[in-house]
């Protein structure tokens, strides 16, 4: 150590504009104990695992990262130029909120969010609306009809289903990619709702069909498989019981559905909204699933003319007669 420091004393003066001073004390080497180094490991391994979650969610999201990295400083940054009230700076903003959300230790990302100035519930929603559009395959038609904030947040009610068959096929029901471009606010948030509400009343639909159809499935499967001895009656049983069946539904579609539809046409004509297509729908689907049925077992058609009553297939005339 000595001869360093005769060497710095005498090369001092040497050197233009340096005044000779005292000699530079030597900083010895620190060893490190094996703790620090395997505290230092983990804390590479953790920081690792962490940038990998960060480029996942990334990734999925199809959001670039600033500069290729994952410092959450640098995402808050690029979020904070992409707030702008344009439907792709939205998107834009919501996937850079989920991607700094992850990059966050906790309790960090509420801090941020109030740095950037947004309310965590709106945050929420820039999420929700950036998770949603992320799974259309091509959102440039539908984000154009959109083109504000205030509809696109308004379209969260939609499905991902909906959503992705009104970009496919420019209509979702009653709602269009036009009705969206052209709609204030107001009249979009009024079509969701109704859209929303029709949906609803389809799947109640669908799911207490299937319920009957489940029922009448258990019913024929507590049936015993025994070996039949007449087949005749056999067959003449099964073919009251289905008769039986088809006549309760065809009384629950001529009562049930034939009042809500009537319900509906009088609402219609007290507010002028015109329900027929939502009946249409139904009415289609019905003869959909008949015409699968007639198909499947190679029903032959038969003209109004030649249709037996139901009491005929009831067997009821038959009673009378008796």
């Amino acid at each position: 150590m000595s001869n360093t420091a005769e060497f710095i004393e005498q090369d001092a003066p040497a050197k233009a504009g340096r005044k000779p001073g005292k000699a530079a004390a030597l900083v010895p080497d620190v060893e490190l104990s094996g703790d620090l180094v395997s505290a230092q490991n983990q804390m590479a391994v953790l920081n690792a695992e962490q940038d990998d979650r960060v480029r996942a969610v990334a990734e999925q999201l199809g959001y670039a990262l600033p500069a290729d990295c994952t410092n959450p400083d640098l995402i808050q940054r690029d979020i904070a130029a992409n707030m702008r009230r344009s439907v792709e700076a939205c998107l834009e903003v919501g996937r850079g909120l989920r991607v700094l959300k992850e990059a966050c230790a906790h309790g960090d990302f509420i801090e941020r969010l109030d740095r950037l100035g947004v309310d965590r519930h709106v945050a929420a929603r820039f999420i929700q609306a950036a998770g949603k559009f992320a799974n259309v395959p091509t959102s440039a038609h539908l984000i154009k009809a959109i083109g504000s904030q205030s509809k696109l947040l308004e379209m969260l009610v939609l499905d991902d289903e909906q959503i992705e068959e009104l970009e496919l096929t420019g209509q979702t029901g009653e709602l269009t990619l036009d009705d969206v471009a052209t709609m204030s606010v107001k009249e979009l948030r009024k079509a969701l709702r109704e859209a929303r509400e029709n949906g609803e009343a389809k799947d109640r639909v669908l799911a207490d069909r299937s319920h009957k159809i489940n029922e009448l499935e258990h019913q024929l499967a507590k049936k015993p498989k025994v070996v039949v001895v007449k087949p005749d009656e056999e067959a003449a049983k099964l073919r009251k019981e289905v008769v039986t069946t088809t006549y309760e539904l065809e009384t629950q579609l001529q009562g049930t559905l034939r009042k809500a539809f009537a319900d509906l046409a009088e609402l219609g004509l007290e507010s002028g909204e015109d329900h027929r297509a939502f009946g249409a729908a139904l009415v289609r689907n019905l003869e959909v699933t008949l015409a699968a049925i007639r198909s499947e077992f190679h029903f032959p058609e038969l003209s109004i003319d030649t249709l037996p009553t139901w009491n005929t297939l009831l067997g009821l005339d038959e009673a009378a007669e008796g």
